[in-house]
This record gives structure tokens, C-alpha cells and sequence, in this order.
């Protein structure tokens, strides 16, 4: 297997060795199949510490696919929700009455607009905010503009639903049902990777990087999840293997692999993932990225991922390096995959 995915390899280790991220843990799986490794430091300022494998890394953005994509996914299985439910049908104080779920798990609702001094609000006051101070752009239904807005609605959907915090949903509901024993939204700085070092908030350790994941804490669906390599590769393959361990239905992880939004776009989205398409046959793999530098592409039809976990913002989270060689990343894997 190490030969088959030679240049992925070559250039996951080439991020380190070149200084574009402090350390990288990842795993390559195809069926029965796995190549790991674990490599680099954890944290280079103020300190050096070594990277040790089990460490939990924040994962940005895949909490959204992580947690509150099945926890919606939940939802509609059980009829509690569907997809084409106005927004404004669960949280009445947003104004426009278009934008849909579909439109949230889409990144098509066209939700924008700007937050004075967003980061120095209470809780209450920043959620209050993205309520009530939000527009609809003309994007809406007609272009993919991602956005974390639509994540943290979908969070608070599922809170009015079930009646709990959506940090909380997705513990009981996605990471102690499928034991992934590790992932957690408050783990113990010691064993956390460190993201960015900043002005304010000094070196970040076992605190979500993510401002609004910072300040909203339970009631944020978009970003606050951290987890170890394990944890992510148990939820990968019973994602694509198992329907999450029968949490849920083959349909709805089917509708996962499938493009929701009906845009024609080469890259469009399914429910909360990135599609994109295999190199032979063109079928549909999904993706998702974290900003601390963190990804997953999974394969369901052929039983194939890598997930790639590295803390690309520290000590700086300017780093345009690290884009570039991520989406190389990302073409050779997907080119290497299909060679066996």
C-alpha cells in the first residue's frame, strides 16, 4: 500500500520537512488496508514538544461533518425536520423566509453580513446578532458561498428540536454512540495540540481556535470539536462502511454522496460535504477541510481516505503555503488512489 501512495506521502512528510507545518499525523486507508504515520513536532514557540501519537488536534471546521451534519441527519430521519423547511420556520427571529435547510447544508442560503466588533460579544449577544443582523444576498440558490453562518443556524435548529445544546447533541448522539472515546469539545490542554499564538489570547491550547466557537461554546455547531487520529478514522469507515454503525439509514448517508444543491458547478456540495470527482469514473467522493489544518476526502464506493490532522496555524495562521500544498495534496492522492 506504501507504494501505491508513494507521492502522497512524499509530500504529507515534504510539509514538515520544508517547515509549512510544525507536524502531521494521517492515515491513508483502502479496504483492509492502512499506512499511518505520526511525525513533527506538536509545538514549536514557546516551546518545542514533540507530537505524540493519540494527541487531540481542534478540528476547525469538520465539526460541521463530524457532528452537526449527522446530527441533522438525525433529524430528518426521524421526520422531525426535511429538507426543504423554511429556517424561519425554527428560528423565527431570522427575517427572510427563502433560505431553507437544504440551503444551510448547501452553503447556498446567501446568509451574510457583517458583526461590528463580533469577537468582543457575550454569547447571548453574538448569537442575537447572527439572528437578527443577517441578510440574504443575491448568491442565494444560485452560488455555493461558503460560510460558517449556515452551520451555526443548523446548530441552533437542532437545539430548538431536541432541546439541547448542539455540543451536547453531538456528544450523546455521534461520539459516545460510535466510542470515539477521544473527541471531545473540552479536552485536556496537556494532550491538545496548540493552534495560534496571539496578541489577546496568548499560545491556544484545549480551547477552540475558532473565535465563535470561543465565545458561543455549546451552542456553536460550526467549529469546537477536537479529536485524535483514531477517533477520525473509526468515524470514516463507518461512515462509508457501516451508515455510522447504523445510527443511520443508508438513504441518508446516500443523499451524503450525492449533490444537493443543483447548481451546475464542478464542485458543488452534498448535505454539509465538498464533492469531488474521481479521476476514472467520475463518481462522487466527499471532502471537507478545517482552517487549523485538518481533512478528510472519504471514498464510500471504494472503501478508500485519508484524513490528514496537522496545526498549520501555529505559531501564525498566516500560511498561504500551506493552502498550495494541500491542494496538491488533494490531486495527487485522488490520482494515486485509483493507480492500484
Amino acid at each position: 500500500m506504501k507504494q501505491q501512495y508513494q507521492k502522497t506521502i512524499a509530500g504529507l512528510n515534504a510539509m514538515v520537512d520544508q517547515g509549512i507545518v510544525p507536524g502531521v499525523s494521517y492515515v491513508l486507508f483502502d479496504h483492509d488496508q492502512e499506512y499511518r504515520e505520526v511525525r513533527g513536532l506538536a509545538e514549536i514557540q514557546p516551546d518545542k514538544e514533540q507530537l505524540r501519537a493519540g494527541m487531540q488536534y481542534d478540528l476547525a471546521s469538520l465539526t460541521k461533518v463530524i457532528g452537526t451534519v449527522p446530527v441533522i441527519a438525525m433529524a430528518l430521519q426521524e421526520r422531525k425536520i426535511t429538507l426543504d423547511d423554511p429556517v424561519q420556520k425554527y428560528l423565527s427571529e431570522f427575517s427572510d423566509p427563502r433560505p431553507t435547510i437544504r440551503h444551510l447544508l448547501t452553503h447556498t442560503s446567501g446568509i451574510c453580513g457583517y458583526i461590528p466588533h463580533r469577537d468582543e460579544l457575550t454569547a447571548t449577544e453574538l448569537k442575537l446578532a447572527y439572528l437578527t443582523q443577517q441578510h440574504v444576498d443575491e448568491s442565494f440558490n444560485r452560488q455555493i458561498k461558503y460560510a460558517d453562518v449556515n452551520f451555526l443556524y443548523l446548530g441552533w435548529i437542532a437545539e430548538r428540536i431536541f432541546g439541547k445544546p448542539i455540543q451536547q447533541l453531538i456528544t450523546e448522539k455521534v461520539l459516545e454512540p460510535l466510542k470515539m472515546v477521544e473527541a471531545t469539545f473540552r479536552p485536556l490542554s496537556q494532550n491538545a495540540v496548540p493552534t495560534e499564538i496571539q496578541p489577546q489570547r496568548g499560545l491556544i491550547r484545549g480551547v477552540a481556535h475558532d473565535p465563535k466557537a470561543y465565545i458561543l461554546g455549546e451552542e456553536c455547531g460550526c467549529a469546537g470539536l477536537f479529536a485524535s487520529l483514531d477517533d477520525l478514522l473509526k468515524y470514516s469507515r463507518a461512515l462509508i462502511e457501516t451508515n455510522l454503525n447504523d445510527l443511520l439509514k443508508g438513504k441518508i448517508v446516500d443523499q451524503m454522496f450525492m449533490d444537493q444543491t443543483l447548481i451546475p458547478e464542478e464542485h458543488s456540495r452534498s448535505l454539509g460535504w465538498k464533492l469531488l470527482h474521481a479521476t476514472n469514473d467520475r463518481h462522487l467522493i466527499i471532502s471537507h477541510t478545517g482552517f487549523t489544518g485538518t481533512w478528510l476526502i472519504l471514498d464510500k464506493k471504494e472503501d478508500q481516505g485519508m484524513i490528514v490532522l496537522t496545526n498549520r496555524v501555529h505559531p501564525s495562521a498566516k500560511n498561504d503555503d500551506y493552502l498550495w500544498a494541500r491542494d496538491q495534496l488533494f490531486a495527487t492522492y485522488l490520482h494515486e488512489k485509483e493507480s492500484a
